[in-house]
């Protein structure tokens, strides 16, 4: 099988989870004898363009001349299978969709983000959610609000970018939702259910996990979407030292208020940002990992992370973290299962949680509340090593490497087209 994955680069100095997934990705298939075919832009190269290029740039989000001749030749020149669209913009644009079509190549795209409805892509704004796009035939809520870029006239750009391939984005022959969150997503825009398949991404295995530590760790960018606000004033309603340590890991806009914290109380610790090493090193010495975003999470990779190292999740029941904790599907009746099981709180037995906490296959959800957080924290903290096996497996079948690889290859298969004689 041949495939074509098409991606444009976010900026190296944005740190980007979807780079780091695309190159995973495009390595998962070559090892899996996949001949993979990478047509890639970078944002990177937007400063060394010639004069020429960079006048067409405005326009590039809608149709990108110079990108549509290469792909048409790369597609005819080697004739792929299927092509594979994860980010269009800037220098790519959804018009490679109508590319590969008139050369009878099928398209399957991973929804990374909501970047069909909304500009920013992130349905956040001034710190709230923001799902003002929704339903409309031009974003002008993004205009008036220059969600895109911080810039009106990048905003309406982006806006009639949208509008415009409206059509473009509903012929695609496969979407690829990264969990059911992103599935619905995709339904309110109009797919068809036949046309959606929800697989999540994958991170390679690190191994048996180790035995596990004590307390809370936050990973991951320190903005405001990701909810630290709201979990430091959760935290701040236990006394100190009350649920053991709390360690906090990353960078970012927020790291004075983290900072802070850290100096105001004895069980907050401020890791800074970490390495591969120092994330697993953090993560062993954790009990539970904390995923309090307060905007529509697509696919935090932290809790693959956590899940993969045998650590359960507590998190909000936004986006797509109770797909991840797997408190979106059916479980057994309560006080049978494991989730059950490891909600309990000691002396208590095998007990439900609390109203207003859910407990999934391998963690806990609750609503994005101070209040609501700060009641799951002594749940999650009393349960977590029930639940820790079952976080563990949670990985191996849904998020291991070999398990999302064959998913993926089925999906091509599913929608490749008939091979001509060469």
């Amino acid at each position: 099988m041949r495939i074509v994955v098409a991606h444009n680069r976010y900026r190296e100095a944005q740190p980007s989870g979807e780079n780091t997934i695309v190159d995973a990705e495009i390595a998962q298939l070559a090892a899996a004898g996949v001949e993979v075919l990478p047509f890639i832009r970078s944002s990177d190269e937007i400063p060394t363009m010639p004069k020429a290029a960079k006048a067409l740039l405005p326009i590039s989000p809608i149709y990108a001349p110079k990108a549509q001749q290469e792909l048409s030749r790369l597609l005819t020149e080697r004739r792929p299978d299927v092509l594979h669209l994860h980010n269009p913009y800037p220098l790519l644009s959804p018009w490679v969709v109508r590319t590969a079509h008139k050369h009878g190549v099928p398209v399957v795209q991973t929804v990374h983000n909501y970047r069909q409805v909304c500009s920013s892509g992130l349905y956040f704004r001034d710190g709230v959610i923001c799902q003002d796009c929704r339903g409309r035939a031009l974003g002008v809520p993004a205009i008036v609000h220059r969600c895109y870029r911080g810039s009106r006239a990048q905003s309406a750009l982006m806006a009639t970018t949208l509008a415009v391939h409206r059509p473009t984005w509903k012929s695609v022959d496969r979407f690829i939702a990264l969990t059911t969150a992103v599935a619905d997503h995709l339904r309110d825009y109009g797919i068809p259910d036949e046309r959606i398949v929800v697989k999540p991404n994958a991170i390679p295995d690190p191994g048996p996990p180790a035995p596990l530590g004590e307390g809370f760790l936050f990973l991951g960018r320190l903005s405001p979407e990701k909810g630290l606000d709201l979990l430091l004033e959760a935290w701040r309603r236990h006394p100190d030292g009350a649920l053991g340590p709390l360690r906090i890991a990353g960078d970012g806009e927020l790291r004075p208020l983290v900072e802070a914290a850290a100096a105001e109380r004895a069980d907050v610790t401020f890791l800074g940002p970490l390495d591969r090493a120092g994330v697993r090193a953090a993560l062993d010495a954790s009990a539970v990992v904390l995923a309090t975003s307060t905007w529509h999470d697509v696919l935090p990779t932290v809790i693959i992370e956590a899940l993969a190292s045998g650590r359960p999740v507590l998190g909000t029941a936004l986006g797509g973290i109770p797909y991840l904790v797997g408190a979106d599907t059916p479980r057994e009746p309560a006080g049978t299962g494991p989730a059950a099981v490891a909600s309990a709180v000691p002396g208590d037995g095998r007990v439900a949680p609390p109203a207003g906490i859910e407990a999934g296959e391998a963690g806990w959800v609750v609503a994005p509340e101070p209040a609501a957080l700060a009641a799951a924290l002594p749940v999650a903290r009393a349960g977590a090593a029930a639940l820790a096996p079952a976080a563990r497996a949670r990985y191996e079948r849904t998020f291991h490497p070999d398990v999302v690889t064959k998913q993926l290859i089925d999906i091509y298969a599913g929608v490749a087209r008939t091979p001509t004689p060469a």
